[in-house]
């Protein structure tokens, strides 16, 4: 009887006894679904490569949409392929770890009984509309019932309105500037300026590209037919609003900036102004101190009456240029 092969998965161990190496667990798809009225809900936060692999064997997508879901430079878009839409869309998430305004991108596969949405960052608006669906009946059933189109519009408007929350907040900065400006907080208040002008050409990268994308689904009548064209223009009134306000904030931090400068600009004036008139006004007191520190001789030298009469004459000196120059406005 011929001998077998030992199996692979035994190896010797440092002590001499044997080890059995296990393959790894392999991972499972983050794949949350929701289903009534014939519509499919499916979310995948962060999608995978094993979510990729879950979604190929579901589904029948166009294996370029496959790349711009794992794609980081995505630009917002909408694509018609037969079947189905694919839109790419980016809303403006606040990173507390880094303070700063970042840009989550959602993308989306919508079709008639399903709706796919794979956001890279977790967005509380679409995560919160989700879990209602999920939670409530009543609400998942009045959203289905309607169509994958309205479920997307409630996904988007709600993404969309997120941003109102986070304008007011910089609107509320912008005006605590103002205050600060004329304060004596003048690094606090360059540094504060700076940052606000970031936020908001973080916000307006991240604005500018969408409103063509939220206008080429407004445009589409795959999905977006009948009474839903009001609905999507109404999202596209919202973000054409976030734009009016982000439009207005980038000139009033044009404005904090330019006042800021007038601001530091006439401070320093002020200090010159006062450093210059200090000098001009001991200019002849050092004057006749030196003429009467000449080694020759002067008129009252080793007289104590010469001293005095040289301090009298320097205060005199000094107290007339003193009251012209507080009468000029120098001082």
């Amino acid at each position: 009887m011929p001998r077998l092969p030992r199996t692979p998965l035994r190896r010797a161990g440092r002590n001499g006894s044997e080890t059995i190496a296990r393959p790894a667990e392999p991972e499972t798809p983050n794949v949350e679904v929701v289903e009534a009225e014939g519509l499919r809900w499916i979310n995948i936060e962060r999608p995978r490569q094993v979510d990729r692999a879950w979604l190929e064997e579901h589904f029948d997508f166009h294996p370029l949409d496959y790349e711009d879901v794992f794609s980081r430079n995505q630009r917002p878009k909408v694509d018609e392929y037969e079947g189905y839409l694919f839109v790419v869309l980016h809303f403006p998430v606040y990173d507390k770890r880094v303070n700063r305004l970042n840009a989550a991108e959602v993308d989306i596969f919508v079709g008639p009984d399903f709706l796919i949405t794979l956001p890279n960052e977790p967005l509380q608006p679409l995560e919160y509309l989700f879990e209602r669906c999920r939670r409530d009946e009543d609400v998942r059933e009045e959203l289905f019932s309607r169509g994958a189109g309205y479920v997307l519009y409630k996904a988007v408007d709600a993404c969309v309105d997120a941003s109102f929350p986070m304008l007011r907040k910089m609107g509320l900065k912008l005006e605590r500037l103002e205050e600060d400006i004329f304060e004596e907080r003048n690094v606090e208040v360059v540094r504060d300026i700076s940052n606000a002008k970031q936020e908001i050409i973080n916000f307006r990268k991240i604005v500018r590209p969408q409103r063509t994308a939220l206008k080429d689904l407004e445009r589409t009548k795959r999905y977006v037919t009948g009474e839903l064209d009001v609905y999507f223009d109404d999202i596209n009134d919202a973000s054409e609003r976030v734009w009016d306000m982000l439009e207005n904030f980038k000139e009033v931090i044009e404005g904090l900036e330019a006042t800021n400068e007038s601001v530091l600009s006439h401070r320093l004036n002020d200090v010159l102004r006062f450093l210059t008139a200090f000098s001009v006004i001991f200019l002849p007191l050092t004057l006749i101190a030196s003429v009467f520190g000449m080694n020759v001789r002067v008129p009252g030298e080793e007289s104590i009456t010469g001293f005095w009469a040289v301090v009298g004459v320097m205060a005199v000196v000094l107290g007339g240029m003193l009251y012209v120059f507080r009468k000029r406005g120098f001082l």
